[in-house]
């Protein structure tokens, strides 16, 4: 079997639609039965199972073919034909694919390789090229959410993090402290940045006192965001009570 991979375009930037095409070729001298397609896109790209559509090339007569997809993490698409591909027989696949932010941390590379049984197909591939567009300007907010013990609004050690405590951002975003207390969120528009502690996902803890700076003594945070800059956004907390001794 043979397959190669082409897409309409090169050249992607956040926002932007892929439209992928796929050639599997049966090069052999028998039918090629219960074919499978595992095709891998780079990270930041959702596949759009919906718009999947599948056909059959044999002698110049092309019919559509019905196939199943399904997706894993929107970035493994297996692809399965029931039926079977005659010699020299050629399956067209066509689907889109969205890009996201995300696909500027990623290689912009998708593989594609077709199987029946034991038999493989070469390793089909299609490079895109990614362009920031309008996230040029953006950077990236790094924070935590953490008990302060001494209350001078920096994390020490011995100090933990809080684990999902949750923080609005000005463009409306809900962020999700991990494990750690931490957060990070990327390609956030640069200026002033606001972010506000919400202490109802927090029960049993309030804002700690902050003895060395008054303005910290708020559930809301100011940052300056510089293009392709990075900046931090903390917040302390403490038991809303304590046991007595």
């Amino acid at each position: 079997m043979q397959i190669t991979k082409t897409a309409n375009t090169i050249n992607v930037k956040p926002g932007d639609t892929v439209l992928y095409r796929i050639a599997i070729r049966n090069t052999g001298t028998v039918n090629a039965n219960n074919l499978s397609l595992t095709d891998t896109s780079p990270q930041g790209l959702v596949t759009e199972t919906s718009s999947l559509q599948a056909s059959l090339n044999q002698n110049g007569t092309v019919t559509n073919i019905p196939v199943t997809a399904t997706s894993r993490d929107n970035r493994n698409l297996n692809i399965n034909f029931a039926g079977s591909l005659p010699p020299s027989g050629i399956i067209n696949l066509v689907y889109a694919a969205t890009v996201t932010p995300d696909a500027l941390r990623g290689n912009g590379r998708n593989l594609a390789v077709a199987s029946v049984g034991s038999i493989r197909s070469n390793t089909a591939s299609h490079q895109l090229r990614l362009r920031p567009g309008i996230f040029a300007d953006c950077g990236t907010l790094i924070g935590r959410v953490f008990v302060d013990k001494n209350f001078d609004g920096e994390q020490q050690d011995g100090e933990p993090g809080v684990p999902n405590a949750v923080i609005f951002l000005d463009d409306g975003n809900r962020i999700l402290t991990d494990s750690n207390g931490m957060f990070s969120v990327a390609n956030v528009i640069a200026g002033n940045r606001t972010g506000t502690l919400d202490l109802t996902s927090l029960p049993g803890y309030i804002l700690a006192p902050n003895q060395r700076k008054v303005e910290r003594n708020s559930q809301s945070r100011l940052v300056k965001l510089a293009p392709n800059g990075m900046v931090r956004m903390n917040f302390a907390v403490t038991p809303a009570f304590r046991e007595e001794k």
